[in-house]
């Protein structure tokens, strides 16, 4: 097959269903002869926070001289970001000789009675081949959705487990309350492995330090860091960070968003236990790797006159997080907001902790079948005092946007990775 037969594949024979459950990414692995069990991972769950984790943990990892593999999800624009080798796409070419490699090995599974690879599996299994043919030295493993029965989860035992932030999301695939949901991401933690866990509430630190201490895993969470900003503008955040085990000053982070301050303490102390299990990780590798971090999609200026700001964060807690960042780096100025929302999201509550911020607001649909429709949102926010336009089609958002912000204002697009997605290929285009 070649790509776009792949993509075909893919999206209209496959489908995007998904089935919980780790026996059919088991089988694939087997017949692909067990990459994953061949290659060191460190594998990341978490709410929110992954993809910044990983965006960090990758570049200092590069920095200090390691060939590194990155597999994440979703994507923004192309399957290709979900494979990297060093910050490069896979090829158009290689792809598709993964792809094809899955589809004959999945009718080799049909064939023998056996239960068919999910699409995320496929994608998942080609990755593991992928990777331990390009000879990474770590591969840095993004959960899919959860961790327990995540089809990443297939791997035996990593290098380090790192939990970042948990908070309600998912609610039909993980459960409706915190404790059912970090009990899913503690299911990424295997025997004997160290694992680090972001800064979290009292009742999701006891699920998962509990589960850790089960599993004989050496376990760590840094509660009292020290933090000195010294500054935090549209060019990056310079802070100094002091706690037991880490103590650096004057650190640069170019990632927007003052949670990314906290992203970065849990990386730091992910730097520090995988030092201890043989990773040459110098403060040199660190400082660089860090001032050279990024991650497309978060808080990322995608235009200028106006300024123009694509955020991915697509649950409750991701847009309040949000939401305080807009107060450090935009207080007085005018916000035209884009937000397009999925329906099985808390978007009530997204709604009220973004609203607030925007003078203008500019509703539209994610490229999705589980989009909520513009009406449905309109309804859901029609106390709000500010002015309020449907626009269906997310490039006519866009440009709704335009004509309605000034050159000294802010157009900020959030509240689905499908749409702010499908908006950076518009934005990209449209400049070129």
């Amino acid at each position: 097959m070649n790509y776009q037969e792949c993509i075909h594949y893919l999206e209209e024979e496959v489908g995007f269903g998904s089935v919980p459950g780790l026996e059919r990414i088991q089988l694939l692995c087997e017949k692909l002869g067990n990459p994953e069990q061949k290659l060191p991972i460190i594998h990341i769950a978490g709410t929110n926070g992954k993809g910044s984790a990983v965006a960090m943990l990758t570049s200092i990892l590069k920095e200090a001289g390691y060939r590194v593999g990155t597999y994440t999800s979703p994507h923004l624009e192309r399957y290709n970001e979900r494979f990297l080798v060093n910050g490069e796409e896979i090829s158009d070419a290689d792809f598709a000789e993964e792809i094809t490699l899955m589809k004959e090995t999945c009718e080799e599974l049909a064939a023998e009675g056996k239960p068919v690879p999910t699409l995320f599996e496929i994608v998942t299994g080609a990755a593991f081949h992928y990777f331990s043919e390009q000879k990474v030295d770590v591969l840095i493993l993004e959960v899919g959705l959860g961790g327990k029965y995540d089809a990443t989860n297939v791997v035996p035992a990593p290098l380090l487990s790192l939990i970042m932030s948990i908070s309600i999301d998912h609610t039909d695939f993980l459960g409706d309350t915190i404790e059912k949901i970090a009990a899913e991401k503690a299911g990424i933690i295997k025997k004997n492995c160290p694992v680090v866990l972001y800064s979290q509430d009292d009742i999701v630190y006891n699920i998962i330090k509990d589960v850790a201490d089960r599993m004989d895993a050496p376990f760590y969470c840094l509660n009292d860091a020290e933090i000195d900003v010294a500054s935090q503008t549209l060019e990056g955040t310079v802070f100094s960070v002091k706690n037991k085990s880490v103590s650096l000053e004057n650190l640069e982070l170019p990632l927007l968003g003052s949670y990314q301050i906290s992203n970065c303490v849990a990386v730091l102390e992910a730097c520090n236990v995988l030092s201890k299990r043989g990773l040459n990780l110098t403060e040199a590798a660190i400082r660089q790797g860090l001032k050279n971090a990024h991650w497309f999609g978060r808080m990322e200026i995608c235009g200028r006159d106006p300024l123009v700001i694509l955020d991915g964060a697509h649950n409750a807690d991701g847009i309040a997080q949000l939401a305080k960042s807009l107060s450090v780096y935009f207080k007085d100025k005018k916000v035209t907001l884009i937000l397009g929302v999925l329906g099985d999201k808390e978007y009530h509550k997204m709604a009220e902790y973004i609203l607030p911020y925007a003078d203008s607001v500019i509703l539209t649909e994610p490229h999705s079948e589980r989009k909520l429709d513009v009406f449905s949102l309109a309804r859901s926010i029609s106390n709000h005092n500010g002015t309020i336009y449907t626009e269906k089609e997310i490039e006519d958002a866009y440009e709704k946007a335009l004509s309605v912000t000034s050159a000294e204002g802010i157009i900020l697009c959030c509240g689905s990775l499908y749409m702010i997605g499908a908006m950076r290929s518009y934005i990209t285009s449209k400049n070129r």
